[in-house]
């Protein structure tokens, strides 16, 4: 005999507390959660004295399937990617098809450089840098004590 505990704050319909449980473990299910779940890239954004450097976990993709664009200061970054299975001498009923996107945008500060914004797509990452302007780089001195 399993013993089965049963919290009546949070079965507040006069159903069957066990067939609302069906129908939540089926709608967490993490398999079709993920099919539903719009998915963008993971981001890592990094200063140096120089630069911005923004990196995304993008695989899969080919630097053709990038969109990048620069619109006052707000950095948007873009990709789509359609592929369709295909094979040649055979007759399928069922054909899959493959369909990705994201957009992902960032605000720059005022300190950027707009004509400095360079992209690099390498082993799955996409290494944009963004350089900063001549004023606002950090210049070290030293001060004299008077």
């Amino acid at each position: 005999m399993t013993l089965v505990k049963f919290n009546p704050a949070k079965h507040t319909s006069s159903v069957n507390p066990w067939f609302s449980d069906v129908f939540e473990s089926v709608f967490n299910d993490s398999i079709l959660t993920d099919r539903l779940v719009s998915r963008v890239p993971a981001v890592n954004i990094a200063e140096t004295d120089g630069d911005f450097q923004i990196e995304l976990a993008v695989p899969g993709l080919k630097k053709e399937d990038f969109k990048i664009n620069v619109d006052k200061n707000i950095l948007s970054i873009s990709a789509e990617k359609k592929s369709e299975s295909t094979p040649e001498g055979k007759k399928y009923s069922k054909r899959e098809y493959s369909y990705t996107s994201f957009v992902r945008s960032f605000t720059l500060p005022e300190t950027i450089d707009h004509s400095k914004i360079d992209a690099a797509y390498t082993d799955g990452i996409l290494k944009l840098t963004v350089a900063k302007k001549e004023e606002a780089k950090i210049q070290s001195r030293e001060i004299a004590v008077q």
